[in-house]
């Protein structure tokens, strides 16, 4: 059985063991650039939800053993995939003829970061060495100079020394450094946020600028996540057909989103039958299947035909739900007992009747409204569209309508 597979049947199990311990569950048990652990530890690490990521790397840094770098390496390689680059796992061990770097990691704008990871900064680093790892892979053809750099994670916070290494060295303007800490903060405000351009900028962070060492501009992104607000309305209109336009103020009323977001999507994966794993706020993908949803959450409102519910259905969601072999676009309506879950291409039909907001910057999300009449669902439209009913796509408490 594989370390995904027991993870899949007995999740608590796996929850309750250290890194360590999870590593012996992993092919030969042992990590090794010719070790079959790796593979299976690295599927694993890409299903497991934020939170054991972050323990996983403290259990490297507080109880180190036995290729306990090793481990923070594949670790951080994962942290990097889930801030949206493409990661390319570098050797464990380099040898003459392969280059020792620890991971490539190329953004979407194709700028690539050649990352070091080390567990401690009680010794100097030799910043030649991993300059060199950057040369030969442009020599190889594997990175440009013009969009590469290099980025150090480094697994404490007092890292004096090596900023002191950095400041002084001719390779100031192409290497940047980062704590796990940090790191660990820019994964989180990743998951908890759905903005592409929040997710853009947490890359450029990455990226050399005018400091050494980002983690104060980390510290200060991560605070302004808390005042993050939902828009709301005020109540539900069943006849309103104004369309906002850029520049105009929204007048929603905001306050903080409803919380059982996870709770309906453990409730969707298991109706659909698929592992799904958190990539933002409200996107979810199976790794298996490729199917992706996306799961967004409301209170009642009062509406005058009866109990309504108000969703922010954004283009971006739309465009990442385009990219997936199988995809819904999904409501929790009050509760985790009442979910919408609307095929992407019911939903794509329905979207030219329904109420928009642009924003000042160009983003652009449709009110998707949905309201219940006895034991009949249906979505709220403009009029002069037909309101569907979507009786059928609704799973109510644990039973999912045919």
């Amino acid at each position: 059985m594989t370390l995904v597979q027991i993870w899949k049947e007995n999740p608590e199990q796996i929850r309750a063991k250290r890194v360590d311990q999870i590593i012996g569950f992993a092919g030969d048990g042992k990590l090794g650039d010719n070790n079959s652990a790796p593979i299976e530890f690295r599927d694993f690490l890409a299903r497991v939800p934020g939170e054991l990521i972050a323990k996983y790397a403290n259990d490297c840094l507080e109880n180190a053993f036995k290729d306990s770098g090793l481990a923070l390496q594949d670790i951080v390689n994962e942290i990097a995939t889930r801030l949206g680059f493409k990661v390319e796992p570098g050797r464990y061990r380099g040898t003459k003829s392969d280059i020792g770097h620890d991971g490539i990691w190329t953004a979407p704008n194709n700028h690539a970061i050649v990352a070091e990871v080390k567990t401690t900064d009680a010794y100097r680093l030799p910043i030649e060495t991993v300059a060199t790892y950057r040369r030969r892979l442009i020599k190889t053809g594997r990175i440009t100079e013009d969009l590469s750099s290099i980025l150090i994670i480094v697994g404490r916070e007092d890292t004096g020394e090596i900023e002191a290494q950095i400041r002084g060295s001719r390779y100031a303007w192409d290497v940047r450094l980062i704590s796990i800490d940090a790191f660990l903060r820019l994964m989180k405000i990743r998951q908890d946020l759905d903005s592409p351009s929040v997710e853009e900028r947490i890359r450029a962070v990455l990226i050399p600028r005018e400091y050494t060492r980002v983690d104060e501009i980390i510290d200060l992104v991560f605070s302004t996540t808390e005042d993050i607000l939902e828009e709301a309305p005020d109540e539900l209109s069943g006849d309103d057909e104004v369309e906002s336009t850029p520049g105009e103020k929204e007048s929603k009323e905001r306050e903080k989103p409803v919380s059982f977001n996870l709770a309906c999507v453990e409730r969707i994966g298991k109706s659909l039958n698929v592992e799904l794993t958190k990539q933002s706020r409200v996107i979810f993908g199976d790794l298996d299947s490729g199917l992706k949803i996306t799961c967004a959450v409301s209170k009642e409102y009062k509406n005058a035909g009866g109990l309504g519910y108000w969703f922010a259905f954004h283009q971006h969601q739309l465009e990442k739900l385009s990219e997936a072999p199988s995809a819904y676009a999904c409501f929790g309506c009050g509760s985790p007992d009442q979910i919408a879950i609307l095929p992407l291409d019911f939903i794509k039909s329905q979207l030219e009747g329904m109420n928009q907001t642009t924003r000042e910057d160009g983003r652009l999300y449709w009110h998707v409204q949905i309201h219940s009449e006895g034991e009949r669902w249906i979505m709220h439209r403009r009029k002069g569209f037909d309101w569907p009913d979507i009786t059928s796509m609704m799973l109510i408490n644990n039973e999912r309508a045919t």
